[in-house]
Protein backbone atom coordinates (compact mmCIF):
# COMPACT_ATOMS: atom_id res chain seq x y z
CA UNK A 1 0.00 0.00 0.00
CA UNK A 2 2.65 2.71 0.80
CA UNK A 3 3.72 4.01 -2.30
CA UNK A 4 6.69 6.59 -3.48
CA UNK A 5 4.54 9.62 -4.71
CA UNK A 6 6.52 11.88 -6.97
CA UNK A 7 5.18 14.84 -9.29
CA UNK A 8 6.44 12.74 -12.73
CA UNK A 9 4.70 14.92 -15.26
CA UNK A 10 6.64 18.26 -14.27
CA UNK A 11 10.22 17.11 -13.55
CA UNK A 12 12.43 16.45 -16.82
CA UNK A 13 15.94 14.97 -16.91
CA UNK A 14 16.82 11.00 -16.02
CA UNK A 15 14.10 10.30 -13.34
CA UNK A 16 16.61 9.46 -10.98
CA UNK A 17 19.57 12.37 -11.73
CA UNK A 18 20.91 12.71 -8.51
CA UNK A 19 21.26 16.52 -9.52
CA UNK A 20 17.57 16.88 -9.32
CA UNK A 21 17.76 15.80 -5.81
CA UNK A 22 20.01 18.33 -5.28
CA UNK A 23 17.91 21.04 -6.85
CA UNK A 24 14.51 19.87 -5.13
CA UNK A 25 16.94 20.02 -1.50
CA UNK A 26 18.48 23.46 -2.04
CA UNK A 27 15.06 24.61 -3.19
CA UNK A 28 13.04 23.30 -0.01
CA UNK A 29 16.57 25.19 2.08
CA UNK A 30 15.61 28.37 0.12
CA UNK A 31 12.15 28.70 0.34
CA UNK A 32 11.96 27.82 3.93
CA UNK A 33 14.13 31.11 4.57
CA UNK A 34 12.69 33.35 2.11
CA UNK A 35 9.04 31.53 0.92
CA UNK A 36 8.12 30.53 -2.43
CA UNK A 37 6.15 33.31 -3.97
CA UNK A 38 8.38 35.77 -3.48
CA UNK A 39 11.48 33.76 -4.75
CA UNK A 40 12.41 33.31 -9.00
CA UNK A 41 13.78 30.50 -10.36
CA UNK A 42 16.55 33.40 -11.13
CA UNK A 43 16.68 33.85 -7.31
CA UNK A 44 17.00 29.62 -7.15
CA UNK A 45 19.57 29.59 -8.97
CA UNK A 46 22.03 32.33 -8.27
CA UNK A 47 21.18 30.53 -4.76
CA UNK A 48 22.08 26.95 -5.68
CA UNK A 49 25.35 28.25 -7.84
CA UNK A 50 23.32 27.06 -11.07
CA UNK A 51 22.39 28.51 -14.38
CA UNK A 52 18.52 29.29 -14.68
CA UNK A 53 18.88 26.89 -18.02
CA UNK A 54 20.70 24.02 -16.32
CA UNK A 55 17.44 23.94 -13.81
CA UNK A 56 15.15 23.99 -16.65
CA UNK A 57 16.66 20.81 -18.06
CA UNK A 58 15.45 19.25 -15.03
CA UNK A 59 12.11 21.14 -13.67
CA UNK A 60 9.70 22.85 -16.53
CA UNK A 61 8.91 25.43 -13.98
CA UNK A 62 9.04 26.81 -10.03
CA UNK A 63 5.79 25.28 -9.63
CA UNK A 64 7.70 21.75 -10.81
CA UNK A 65 9.76 22.28 -8.21
CA UNK A 66 6.95 22.82 -5.74
CA UNK A 67 5.66 20.17 -6.35
CA UNK A 68 8.38 18.07 -5.99
CA UNK A 69 8.72 19.30 -2.43
CA UNK A 70 5.23 18.94 -1.57
CA UNK A 71 5.12 15.25 -2.83
CA UNK A 72 8.04 14.78 -0.10
CA UNK A 73 5.57 16.38 2.23
CA UNK A 74 2.92 14.10 1.70
CA UNK A 75 5.83 11.22 1.62
CA UNK A 76 6.52 12.38 5.14
CA UNK A 77 2.69 12.74 6.27
CA UNK A 78 2.17 9.39 5.05
CA UNK A 79 5.07 7.58 6.60
CA UNK A 80 3.91 9.15 10.31
CA UNK A 81 0.00 8.32 9.45
CA UNK A 82 0.75 4.70 8.39
CA UNK A 83 3.16 4.04 11.81
CA UNK A 84 0.13 5.11 13.80
CA UNK A 85 -2.46 3.34 12.40
CA UNK A 86 -0.20 0.43 12.09
CA UNK A 87 0.60 0.43 16.14
CA UNK A 88 -3.16 -0.59 16.97
CA UNK A 89 -4.91 -4.11 16.52
CA UNK A 90 -8.37 -2.91 15.76
CA UNK A 91 -9.76 -1.09 13.09
CA UNK A 92 -11.65 1.40 15.48
CA UNK A 93 -8.59 2.31 17.01
CA UNK A 94 -6.48 2.56 13.60
CA UNK A 95 -9.28 5.10 12.89
CA UNK A 96 -8.66 6.92 15.63
CA UNK A 97 -5.09 7.20 15.82
CA UNK A 98 -5.23 8.07 11.86
CA UNK A 99 -7.25 11.31 12.08
CA UNK A 100 -5.07 12.32 15.57
CA UNK A 101 -1.45 11.20 13.49
CA UNK A 102 -2.71 13.53 10.29
CA UNK A 103 -3.69 16.54 12.37
CA UNK A 104 -1.14 16.40 14.58
CA UNK A 105 1.53 15.91 11.18
CA UNK A 106 -0.41 18.64 9.29
CA UNK A 107 -0.17 21.27 12.65
CA UNK A 108 3.68 20.30 12.52
CA UNK A 109 4.45 21.50 9.01
CA UNK A 110 1.98 24.53 9.36
CA UNK A 111 3.98 25.71 13.08
CA UNK A 112 7.84 24.46 12.31
CA UNK A 113 7.92 25.20 8.76
CA UNK A 114 5.88 27.94 7.71
CA UNK A 115 7.55 28.71 4.79
CA UNK A 116 7.58 25.45 3.70
CA UNK A 117 3.68 25.50 4.27
CA UNK A 118 2.96 28.29 2.19
CA UNK A 119 4.05 26.34 -0.77
CA UNK A 120 1.58 23.83 -0.07
CA UNK A 121 -1.51 25.97 0.47
CA UNK A 122 -0.41 27.46 -3.32
CA UNK A 123 -1.01 24.01 -4.01
CA UNK A 124 -4.04 23.36 -2.60
CA UNK A 125 -5.64 27.02 -3.88
CA UNK A 126 -3.94 26.31 -7.47
CA UNK A 127 -5.10 22.48 -7.34
CA UNK A 128 -1.64 21.57 -8.01
CA UNK A 129 -1.84 17.78 -9.75
CA UNK A 130 -0.24 17.26 -6.28
CA UNK A 131 -3.04 17.81 -4.19
CA UNK A 132 -5.25 15.09 -5.58
CA UNK A 133 -2.44 12.54 -4.81
CA UNK A 134 -2.94 14.04 -1.75
CA UNK A 135 -6.76 13.62 -1.14
CA UNK A 136 -6.32 10.22 -2.60
CA UNK A 137 -4.04 8.83 -0.12
CA UNK A 138 -5.85 9.98 2.99
CA UNK A 139 -9.22 8.08 0.97
CA UNK A 140 -6.84 4.77 0.17
CA UNK A 141 -5.91 4.98 4.10
CA UNK A 142 -9.24 5.24 5.15
CA UNK A 143 -10.98 2.94 2.59
CA UNK A 144 -8.59 0.30 3.38
CA UNK A 145 -9.50 0.73 7.50
CA UNK A 146 -13.46 0.93 7.00
CA UNK A 147 -12.37 -2.34 4.88
CA UNK A 148 -10.78 -4.17 7.73
CA UNK A 149 -13.31 -2.92 9.85
CA UNK A 150 -15.95 -4.78 8.08
CA UNK A 151 -13.97 -7.80 7.63
CA UNK A 152 -13.62 -8.13 11.61
CA UNK A 153 -17.15 -7.09 12.39
CA UNK A 154 -16.91 -3.65 13.72
CA UNK A 155 -18.20 -1.73 11.14
CA UNK A 156 -21.30 -2.26 9.29
CA UNK A 157 -21.73 -3.48 5.57
CA UNK A 158 -24.85 -1.96 4.48
CA UNK A 159 -23.39 1.82 2.91
CA UNK A 160 -21.68 1.32 0.27
CA UNK A 161 -17.20 1.41 0.56
CA UNK A 162 -16.94 3.98 -1.43
CA UNK A 163 -19.98 6.14 0.49
CA UNK A 164 -18.95 5.72 3.50
CA UNK A 165 -15.19 6.22 2.73
CA UNK A 166 -15.94 9.44 0.61
CA UNK A 167 -17.98 10.22 3.71
CA UNK A 168 -15.34 10.10 6.49
CA UNK A 169 -13.08 11.86 3.98
CA UNK A 170 -15.25 15.10 4.10
CA UNK A 171 -15.46 14.88 7.78
CA UNK A 172 -11.65 14.93 8.24
CA UNK A 173 -10.93 17.59 5.79
CA UNK A 174 -11.40 20.55 7.77
CA UNK A 175 -8.29 19.29 9.69
CA UNK A 176 -6.01 17.80 6.86
CA UNK A 177 -6.65 20.18 4.01
CA UNK A 178 -3.68 23.31 3.93
CA UNK A 179 -6.80 25.42 3.45
CA UNK A 180 -9.23 24.92 5.56
CA UNK A 181 -6.88 23.61 8.54
CA UNK A 182 -5.95 27.39 9.16
CA UNK A 183 -9.24 28.43 9.88
CA UNK A 184 -10.38 25.01 12.15
CA UNK A 185 -6.67 25.59 14.56
CA UNK A 186 -9.12 26.41 17.53
CA UNK A 187 -10.22 23.09 17.69
CA UNK A 188 -7.58 20.64 17.14
CA UNK A 189 -7.20 19.31 19.88
CA UNK A 190 -10.31 18.45 20.55
CA UNK A 191 -11.81 17.68 16.56
CA UNK A 192 -9.98 14.36 16.34
CA UNK A 193 -11.74 12.69 19.48
CA UNK A 194 -15.22 13.95 18.89
CA UNK A 195 -15.26 13.70 15.23
CA UNK A 196 -13.25 9.86 15.33
CA UNK A 197 -16.36 9.18 17.95
CA UNK A 198 -18.94 9.89 16.06
CA UNK A 199 -17.92 8.90 12.73
CA UNK A 200 -17.09 5.82 14.41
CA UNK A 201 -20.87 5.76 16.20
CA UNK A 202 -22.16 6.22 12.56
CA UNK A 203 -20.09 2.93 11.25
CA UNK A 204 -21.16 0.44 13.97
CA UNK A 205 -22.91 -2.65 12.64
Amino acid sequence: MNKTRTAKTTTRGPADHEVRDQIVAAATEHFSRYGYEKTTVSDLAKSIGFSKAYIYKFFESKQAIGEMICSNCISQIESEVRAAVSEADRPPEKLRRMFKALVEACLRLLFHDRKLYEIVVSAASERWQVTFEYENLIEEIIQDILQQGRQSGDFERKTPLDEATKAVHLVMRPYFNPLLLQYSLDSTDEAPVLLSSLVLRSLSP
